[in-house]
């Protein structure tokens, strides 16, 4: 399985330095180094390996297949990477060291011996095209912001419950809204909206789209016969500065996932697998490129759906001792990949008839809500394949007839519903 390449590498990467172990192949000793993480250094050593070995290519094996250390080495049309999951490492010097001792050096040699004897186990990480992984980025990035703030906004409301609980009623439970920034910036304790107008009240709440008058009155109702949780100038003025401190973030946040969303759509609507994504029900337009990027665009990369299905840990993990059979979560996967296709899933039920019906059976056996999704997750995995390796559009009534032609329980059940 060495042959084919003139150099065999062990790479252990870090924030500064990275510990490399390599062979000639089929001869000598291996040699060790550790690598700046420079752009020039980096250059520099495979310039001087290929140089050695004119014409001659270069198998890496690593424990990651993002970083930094991998985008310098994408540059080099030479070296083909071999990515290894951390756990399949951790394994594997725990079989040589059962002390459990760590060191760089060490596990770069280890990296080497696994691309020496097992490379046939390996894969070559073959990259999507730039549009594809500037996608997969922007959703993963995209998904970051909305984490952060929701983060920002969870302690505000904590903030807000201290020194002003009725702002949680006044502005609505979304505190991400221009209004409730707005509001919180113009009166930001009880006894600034209680001495204001209820005239400049309505006007307020009618320049920002809230035009429920029925609910305007419930709100001004609320503020005349209200009263302040705390007077405590300690705590109130703590209070106040802490949300003027919060208002800002929630709006720059706000700016930067709509950018995101601009830019994602831009993509994806020039993208040429952007039809059958778009045409799975309750996709939409943040799920529907999520989707894309976790599938990609090498149709020769997965066999078969279950791969991807193992790979994203949709597939449960089944392990059998003797007699006993057990099946669990799997916890070694792409998380987001993970999550976009159950959330996906959980999304369809509202779209689909069928999945409609598959979660509602699910429920029926006693399944728990996400434990009901998962499973038609990894039902969806085998169709959103299909299309992907056809390169077709979804259509939910070829479907239908599809899973009639094999005697589905689905079409019969939809009948009587029906």
């Amino acid at each position: 399985m060495n042959t084919g390449y003139a150099l065999l590498v062990g790479l252990d990467w870090a924030d500064q330095k990275h510990a490399l172990c390599w062979r000639i192949a089929g001869a000598g000793k291996p040699r060790s180094t550790m690598l700046e993480h420079t752009p020039e250094r980096i250059n520099e050593w495979v310039s001087e390996q290929l140089a050695k070995q004119p014409g001659g290519r270069i198998a890496v094996c690593l424990e990651q297949k993002n970083g930094p250390v991998v985008h310098a080495l994408m540059g080099y049309a030479e070296v083909d990477l071999y990515p290894v999951n951390p756990v399949t490492l951790a394994k594997y010097r725990e079989a040589f060291c059962p002390s459990g001792a760590k060191d760089d050096p060490s596990d770069a040699a280890l990296l080497l011996d696994l691309l020496e004897r097992h490379r046939e186990k390996l894969s070559v990480w073959r990259p999507d095209t730039e549009e594809t992984r500037l996608l997969q980025r922007l959703c993963q990035d995209r998904r970051k912001a909305v984490d952060m703030r929701t983060k920002v906004c969870n302690s505000l409301r904590s903030k807000l419950k201290e020194y002003f609980p009725q702002a949680l009623q006044l502005v609505g439970d979304d505190l991400t809204t221009e209004m409730c920034c707005a509001f919180l910036c113009k009166w930001p304790c009880f006894e600034t909206v209680a001495k204001a107008q209820p005239n400049t009240l309505r006007k307020f709440y009618h320049r920002h789209n809230a035009r429920n008058e029925a609910k305007i009155d419930e709100r001004l109702k609320m503020i005349a016969g209200g009263r302040p949780l705390t007077t405590d100038r300690a705590v109130v003025e703590s209070g106040i500065r802490w949300t003027r401190t919060l208002i800002p973030q929630i709006r720059t946040l706000n700016r930067a996932v709509e950018e995101y969303d601009q830019r994602i759509r831009q993509i994806f609507k020039d993208h040429p697998d952007a039809p059958i994504f778009n045409s799975l029900p309750g996709a939409g337009p943040q799920l529907a490129p999520r989707l894309l990027t976790t599938f990609g665009t090498d149709r020769d990369r997965f066999k078969t759906a279950g791969d991807i299905a193992t790979l994203n840990g949709v597939a449960p993990v089944i392990e059998r001792s003797g007699k006993q059979t057990w099946t669990h979560w799997r916890w070694h996967c792409p998380k987001f990949m993970r999550q976009s296709l159950v959330e996906f899933a959980g999304h369809s039920i509202g779209y689909s008839a069928w999945a409609k019906a598959y979660y509602d059976e699910q429920i029926g056996r006693g399944k728990k809500h996400n434990a009901a999704v998962r499973a038609l997750a990894f039902k969806w995995v085998r169709i959103i394949f299909r299309c992907w390796q056809t390169q077709t559009t979804y259509d939910e009534a070829a479907y239908l007839n599809a899973l009639k032609l094999h005697g589905s329980w689905i079409p019969e059940t939809l009948r009587k519903t029906a």
